[in-house]
């Protein structure tokens, strides 16, 4: 959500800018800009559309020279997505230019204040309403960009990442954050700013991740100089080498992240427990569980807190916490926890599950729950994103770089590491006997195979596409631990080929969706053998006396379901608990078909971002 690229340095700004903002891209956005100075002018070019419309207007719009410029990928909060509110925005003097990530609540009481001191506005953002307050305290208390930055964030509310340039001072570039992220890459005599370490991987592996409410001035061929923006106080940074590589972040021959992913699931998977689970000693090992180990096995209850698909992955959690360890557990979406006055108690476990660690409603949902006394576990992916250095403790998934916005490993990873900590908890409790853990480490370990099973499925799953492509709605059923997939199997649909889709347990059918049913509404239903297997045949039958059209993912050599669904897809049989990994697998590749077919953006759909940043 947003991107920020910057540079300072030797090199031509313009192509790491650009290229950094096309390797953001999958953040979400609706319009790009940059700014670049040439040593006498600051040359600014941006408009509505994407980082490929950018670049083909500005090599004919304005110079492409100079090693000091600011880029910026916008997704539309005030104002609506056009040329004029698209970033960069200019300070009323022309002198200071600015890129933010964020919102600033408060905007609408500065910007009467400043039209009051005759500040004009050409913009809808908050963020013009940002710059020309530094302007303005600049001028009128006679100090120093940096100063006037601390100054004039220490009066705004809201959350940001910054990036603000002054070309009186050319060989500087003053950067904040607070809840959004920002990353300064440290070369050698150069300096690279971005929302994340993608843009400069191939520049510098040394990283430094500003904590939150902390701001950093980069100058050319001098050190990084780091401060907080509450007392000016300085900080030390850490510089920090990414582990992450170019490869990664490439597409590797697939036509498009989504599908890359998609079969990255095996190896992700295994990356995820490799090193955590033993199986031959019969042993789970995660550092952030056994040093806390008494607080899981004296926890009142778990809560768990995420959203979107990390909300999908912890229901399933909750399934699988309360079968193998026998502890009450509530899971909540986190936009909604922040805003109730949520009964919290000391001797609760929080788990906060997010990918990118970055998402603004999960980290105020953690930072209450630690206001409260609660110890909160982190599930992410990102290395050294924000939930996980505000978290007590924690568990990376370890699923490499995750572009699409569609997620697809992390879903399938988060349910590994959950599973994981749920057979921990459950040996150390006694919840379960060593021979039931034995066999479930032993077939969680056979899941990456099987996952690569379930990938045969995708020319059936595209041949089944082809038949549903044009459909307005689609219902999607399950049971038991499959009732969390059935809602990510219509939440893909719905984010990548923007068809209609909900999720429902089987059995809720008749209290409402039913009605809906009839030959023009397909009907995705998850009937694996385990479980309750014949109440889902049941509820088939009923959609099949009605005309629905019937799409089965099924467990491998079905009989019943198969005589009664218009199409099967065959999954591999494993242990019940560990069924949504699987059934996963086709409903991301129906989905990925179906968007496909529609001349879908599969990477960026519309209206979406990559990871939510702000509220």
């Amino acid at each position: 959500m947003c991107g920020i690229v910057g540079y300072i340095g030797h090199r031509e700004a313009y192509s790491v800018i650009v290229q950094g903002l096309e390797r953001l891209e999958y953040r979400g956005y609706d319009s790009a800009g940059i700014a670049l100075y040439d040593g006498t002018n600051l040359n600014v070019s941006k408009t509505k559309g994407k980082v490929a419309d950018l670049r083909s207007k500005l090599e004919t719009e304005i110079p492409t020279i100079g090693s000091v410029g600011i880029g910026h990928t916008r997704w539309a909060t005030h104002g609506v997505p056009n040329d004029v509110n698209s970033h960069p925005h200019f300070s009323n003097s022309g002198n200071l230019v600015i890129i933010h990530n964020g919102i600033i609540e408060n905007y609408d009481s500065l910007r009467q204040e400043l039209l009051q001191r005759d500040y004009k506005f050409t913009s809808d953002t908050d963020t013009e309403v940002l710059v020309n307050l530094i302007e303005d305290i600049k001028k009128n208390e006679d100090v120093k960009l940096g100063k006037a930055v601390q100054i004039a964030l220490n009066q705004t509310i809201g959350a940001y990442a910054i990036a603000v340039f002054d070309k009186s001072k050319p060989d500087e570039i003053v950067v904040a954050r607070l809840g959004s992220p920002l990353a300064i890459g440290v070369g050698k005599d150069e300096f690279f700013i971005a929302s994340d370490a993608t843009p400069f991987l191939e520049y510098t592996k040394k990283t430094v991740y500003l904590k939150d409410g902390e701001m950093a001035i980069v100058r050319r061929n001098k050190k990084l100089k780091v401060f907080k923006i509450e007392d000016n106080s300085i900080v030390v940074p850490y510089v920090e080498e990414l582990q992450l590589n170019l490869e990664q972040i490439e597409k590797g021959g697939y036509d498009y992240f989504m599908l890359k992913e998609i079969y990255e699931q095996p190896q992700a998977i295994k990356d995820t427990f490799r090193g955590r689970m033993l199986v031959k000693e019969g042993i789970v090992k995660m550092a952030g569980v056994d040093d806390n180990l008494e607080k899981f096995k004296n926890a009142r209850r778990i809560l768990i807190i995420a959203c979107g698909t990390s909300w999908h992955a912890g229901l399933v959690a909750e399934y699988i916490f309360e079968e193998f360890a026998r502890v009450p557990v509530e899971v909540e979406y986190a936009s909604e926890f922040r805003y109730r006055n949520p009964v919290i108690y000391e001797d609760d476990v929080i788990i906060a599950i997010s990918q990118s660690g970055e998402t603004a409603d999960t980290m105020a949902a953690i930072k209450l729950a630690k206001k409260q006394g609660a110890f909160v576990f982190g599930v992410c992916n990102v290395v050294g994103s924000s939930i996980s250095r505000i978290t007590d403790a924690g568990a990376y998934t370890h699923a490499g770089p995750e572009i699409g916005v569609a997620s697809t490993k992390a879903f399938t990873t988060q349910i590994t590491i959950l599973t994981l900590i749920a057979l921990r908890l459950a040996q150390a409790t006694g919840k379960m006997s060593n021979s039931v853990f034995r066999s479930y480490l032993q077939e969680l370990d056979r899941i990456p195979s099987k996952v690569e099973e379930a990938l045969k499925c995708n020319e059936k799953a595209e041949l089944v596409a082809s038949k549903y492509k044009d459909v307005s709605n689609a219902l999607y059923l399950g049971r038991g631990y499959n009732f969390p997939v059935a809602l990510e199997g219509a939440l893909k649909l719905k984010e990548i080929s923007y068809i209609h889709a909900e999720g429902y347990p089987a059995a809720e059918m008749k209290h409402g969706p039913i009605a809906l049913i009839d030959d023009q509404m397909p009907v995705f239903v998850i009937a694996m053998k385990k479980g309750h297997y014949e109440k889902v045949v049941s509820n088939i039958e009923e959609i099949k006396a009605r005309s629905g059209k019937i799409i089965a993912i099924v467990t491998k050599g079905d009989k019943e379901v198969k005589r009664l669904a218009d199409h099967v897809i065959e999954i591999p049989e494993t242990l019940e608990p560990l069924t949504p990994i699987l059934a996963t697998i086709p409903l991301q590749l129906l989905s990925y078909h179906i968007a496909l077919m529609l001349g879908k953006n599969v990477d960026q759909p519309r209206n979406l971002a990559k990871s939510v940043t702000v509220e």
